[in-house]
């Protein structure tokens, strides 16, 4: 799309006080069809760069996933057979030891322990398994990894495998610290090193000693699991003790470590597809956004206003989609900058005069010396005072405006009901010589559709009406009356708001809504009010996808009977 840019600047005094300098921009044929089909593709589901990013990651992840999920299982069925096959030894033993290794004393039986442990060494010795044998008290009988001797006991302790290169142990660590850390591990008990000999220190013994059969899998670490069976020992039915059979989980290690390797395999084929998918996703994406990235950056540095980026709405995709979106963004940017710049102006203008009237007031009063004219210079410095703080609050208040009406979220607001309050509340402070409140609702109140709900934030929806009632009371006469009426109108919520006073001037029915617009009934204080309500009001309407408006009331002759001030808002 070829778009032909003009900018027109004015000279600083105008620039001060207009919203933007003028840009006329002169679209053609191919731009009017790089809209229409950035229309059509925000209408799409799954668009062609969505296609592409989705075939690079779900490629690269399903093979990852799909291979952590086997490892998983495959671990998990390997520490059950080992489990098992524990198991099945374990009541080996300890049927071979109920048979062989039994003393019967004085019509009881219990263990011989030299002939059980004798016993125990030969069964575990084809083994590669730890064998403890307990007592029926607890006592430990034989333990396969404790020697006796004329000497003393002497602790049995496998010799280490043949030493390995440094590569291979280099590998072996950083496989360790790597799997110790990943999500894929199976999480289990902490084993503890037993500070006795006694049944009491091993869970599954005990538990052996009741009858039951006990089993168990700890974690030590990154040396492994320890995988534990005990069963009991028993001579007709009697429990005369319980073999415990523990072993390392080395071998499940070294079946597992292959499978991942192989695995590693793939992993790094699925890497190599990615990085050449990305390095062409790179040409189709990155580059573009740079470029985007740097003419926003230059927009933000550079302080005259033009088109600095760059059109790539013919791409096809979401790159040419942002590079619209940010066209647009830039110029509505532009455009708020002026609105912000007019607002700072109309600030200045207006917090100007009542300091204008402090500094003569003050400087008069530092000439005087008489006490009576000091104090009506006194008074004069307060109003103007109490002037700049109404209207600087309600300036943070128009300010905050916008931030607000995009943060809260819309909920359904009864409008019969927040009229009837806000009605309540006025005549409860209003006093004998005001303007009464005359509240006309639909004629079902107690049902929701007499409530007249529309969706809304309430604090707004109050501080609308509140301004509108305000207006109206200041412009009506004592002893007066202010006519509301709330109607459902088709797919919308009409309230009026009707005054006695002198009306509205001809050709003002619009300009009364913009900011500091100051149009006060004739005795009335000077700065009373700041002329922000009315701006306000019609904001938050607007914000609320509604209308207002305000017109005269007139007679059949023509005569003007009051103002009216009409709020139009969608139902719910």
């Amino acid at each position: 799309m070829a778009l032909d840019i003009v900018t027109a600047t004015t000279n600083p005094r105008e620039a001060a006080s207009s919203a933007a300098p003028r840009t006329e921009i002169r679209s053609t044929t191919a731009s009017r069809k790089a809209r229409r089909g950035f229309r059509l593709r925000a209408r799409r589901r799954l668009s062609p760069l969505t296609r592409r990013i989705l075939a690079v990651n779900v490629l690269a992840l399903a093979l990852l996933g799909v291979g952590v999920l086997y490892l998983g299982e495959y671990q998990d069925s390997l520490v059950t057979t080992n489990l098992e096959s524990l198991k099945t030894q374990a009541e080996i033993f300890a049927a071979a030891l109920g048979e062989g290794a039994v003393d019967q004393q004085r019509a009881s039986f219990k263990l011989d322990p030299q002939l059980a442990r004798d016993m125990m060494r030969r069964l575990v010795e084809p083994t590669k398994t730890r064998a403890r044998l307990f007592d029926a008290h607890g006592k430990l009988v034989a333990d396969t990894d404790v020697l006796g001797g004329p000497g003393g006991m002497v602790q049995v302790i496998p010799l280490p495998a043949p030493g390995s290169s440094v590569f291979e142990r280099i590998t072996d660590a950083v496989y360790g610290s790597i799997l110790g850390n990943f999500p894929w591990q199976r999480s289990y008990p902490r084993y503890v090193e037993p500070t006795t000999d006694t049944a009491a220190s091993f869970p599954v013994a005990q538990r052996a000693l009741t009858g039951d059969i006990g089993q168990s899998v700890q974690s030590r670490g990154r040396r492994g699991l320890i995988l534990a069976v005990a069963v009991p020992v028993q001579h007709y039915r009697k429990v005369l003790g319980a073999v415990q059979l523990s072993m390392g989980s080395r071998d499940i290690e070294n079946a597992i470590r292959s499978v991942r390797f192989e695995f590693l395999k793939v992993f790094a084929f699925a890497l190599g597809v990615t990085v050449l998918l990305s390095i062409y996703l790179a040409g189709t994406i990155a580059r573009p956004i740079r470029r985007l990235a740097a003419a926003a950056e230059s927009v933000r540095r550079r302080p005259v206003r033009e088109a600095a980026i760059p059109d790539l709405t013919g791409r096809g995709d979401e790159i040419g989609d942002l590079s619209g979106a940010l066209r647009e963004m830039t110029a509505a940017l532009w455009q708020r900058v002026g609105a912000i710049e007019r607002f700072a102006a109309d600030v200045a203008h207006e917090i100007k005069n009542p300091l204008t009237s402090l500094k003569s007031a003050i400087e008069t009063a530092c000439r005087l010396n008489d006490r009576e004219k000091e104090r009506k210079l006194l008074a004069l410095v307060l109003e103007d005072v109490m002037r700049l703080d109404r209207l600087i609050s309600d300036i943070s208040d128009a300010s905050r405006l916008d931030a607000d009406l995009a943060r809260d979220e819309f909920v359904p607001v009864p409008l019969g009901k927040l009229l009837a309050t806000l009605v309540q509340v006025n005549e409860a402070a209003a006093k004998d010589d005001a303007p009464r409140l005359l509240l006309t609702l639909p004629a079902e109140p107690d049902t929701p559709a007499g409530d007249l709900p529309v969706p809304g934030i309430e604090g707004r929806l109050v501080q609308v009406f509140r301004n509108l009632i305000a207006n109206a009371v200041s412009f009506s006469p004592a002893g007066g009356a202010i006519r509301i009426d709330a109607r459902r109108d088709g797919g919308s919520v009409v309230v009026t708001v009707d005054d006695e006073g002198p009306g509205i001037p001809e050709g003002k029915f619009a300009a009364i809504f913009d900011r500091f617009y100051s149009e006060r009934p004739r005795g009335e204080k000077f700065g009373t009010h700041s002329g922000l309500g009315l701006s306000i009001s019609k904001q938050i309407v607007d914000n609320h996808r509604g209308q207002i408006w305000a017109e005269n009331r007139v007679d059949d002759r023509g005569q003007v009977l009051g103002a009216r001030f009409v709020v139009r808002l969608p139902a719910v």
